[in-house]
């Protein structure tokens, strides 16, 4: 392959070599896409939720948001295996049409990008949200508006939850029933990616409001790096492991299937008892003002800082329990979570690994992000915060 390539190179015919590779976009495919993309609008104007609010926003606008994004998901996944059950559509369905599919979410990706981006110069939905650096390229990249909207239609909870996250268990179960077509059966690390994963994802929905207080809602912008990754990037990349499984069967031994299995509940188990246990001390705190966290006083910096109207308010920054061995500890949640996808997948390949060394770099650069935007919003606060908590993701290590 790599042979061909050069010589097209040389030949000056790459991007003939590039377009004659691109998947063949079927009318099929078309009509499955937007099908799709209806239904999950739909479910997100039509279910019932619960409201909650976001952070303030730079110009101190308070957002409320419907989290019914378990409802959705439900709701996709009992019509999914209905329809198959019933011999109304294949249950192999997405895997037929994956390279269709591919293609018209990067059309939607791009197009999104533009669409928000004249959006947020001639209608944006709270102007002075807007953030303007001068470059057309970091503008269009990064994105202008804050929290876009059309109606009661939240771009940033939209696209990446729904269709993104509602859709990288449906194509885990596409690819376990493509195995099954080629095997008779499905084999055990296929089952460990669908179970892990699905936890994950089913987690994510039932805690759907705490993500309204992530980076990606509270503090980017809406841009390519969003509107392009929520409609390709995270269900493309994020079931790189059954897709691998497809095309390279693993059957792992019983014992590594109980090692990778204890590995993914473990990480999951910690990526939600440090997250929550956050929650708890902010509620216990804004309730009675004080909070017990492991059996003692919880420890903790009382940070001021000031909005851009000119407000003074308080935050209290937990330095005890979790929070206290590093200032990210739910990340090392994730990235055993993340090994545990990529461990099924047996070491065959590195591809499948890509998932992990992509988390790890995300989420490092991220704890630099936080830290930059922390140190901004609460100075000296902040400097004698992390005097206390010193380590950013992993204790003694970094």
């Amino acid at each position: 392959m790599g042979e061909v390539l050069i010589s097209h190179i040389q030949e000056g015919t790459l991007l003939s070599y590039v377009w004659g590779n691109i998947p063949e976009v079927t009318l099929s495919g078309v009509g499955l896409f937007l099908t799709w993309l209806t239904l999950q609008l739909v479910l997100y104007l039509a279910l019932p939720g619960r409201i909650a609010t976001g952070n303030p926003t730079p110009a101190g606008n308070i957002l409320s948001y419907k989290c019914n994004g378990l409802n959705a998901w439900i709701f996709t996944h009992a019509l999914f295996i209905a329809l198959a059950y019933f011999d109304l559509m294949k249950m192999t369905v997405i895997y037929n049409y994956w390279g269709s599919l591919l293609v018209l979410a990067n059309i939607l990706g791009i197009l999104l990008t533009a669409f928000v981006y004249v959006k947020a110069h001639y209608f944006p939905t709270h102007k002075e949200d807007r953030c303007f650096s001068g470059s057309f390229f970091y503008d269009f990249y990064m994105g202008i508006e804050a929290n876009p909207r059309i109606g009661n239609l939240d771009f940033k909870l939209f696209f990446n939850g729904r269709p993104g996250i509602v859709a990288w268990t449906l194509i885990n179960l596409s690819m376990a029933a493509r195995q099954y077509e080629q095997l008779g059966y499905v084999t055990n690390s296929m089952l460990l990616v669908n179970i892990l994963q699905g936890m994950y994802v089913v987690d994510f929905f039932a805690h759907e409001a705490w993500y309204l207080r992530t980076i990606d809602i509270a503090h980017d912008h809406f841009g390519f790096y969003l509107a392009w990754g929520d409609c390709v990037w995270l269900p493309f990349m994020y079931t790189l492991q059954a897709v691998y499984l497809v095309y390279h069967p693993v059957r792992l031994s019983w014992i590594a299937s109980f090692v990778i299995l204890a590995l993914g509940i473990s990480g999951y188990l910690i990526f939600r008892l440090v997250n929550s246990q956050k929650d708890y001390f902010r509620c216990q705190m804004k309730r009675t003002g004080s909070c017990e966290i492991w059996g003692e006083p919880a420890k903790y910096v009382t940070a001021e800082y000031t909005t851009s109207d000119g407000e003074v308010k308080t935050s209290w920054l937990l330095s005890s329990g979790w929070w206290g061995l590093s200032r990210h500890f739910n990340y090392v949640g994730d990235l055993m979570g993340c090994l545990a996808y990529c461990a099924a997948c047996g070491t065959g390949h590195v591809l499948p690994y890509f998932y992990l060394i992509y988390m790890t770099v995300l989420l490092v650069h991220r704890s630099y992000r936080d830290d930059v935007r922390c140190r901004e919003k609460y100075g000296k606060y902040w400097a004698e915060y992390t005097k206390l908590v010193p380590y950013r993701i992993v204790p003694y290590l970094f």
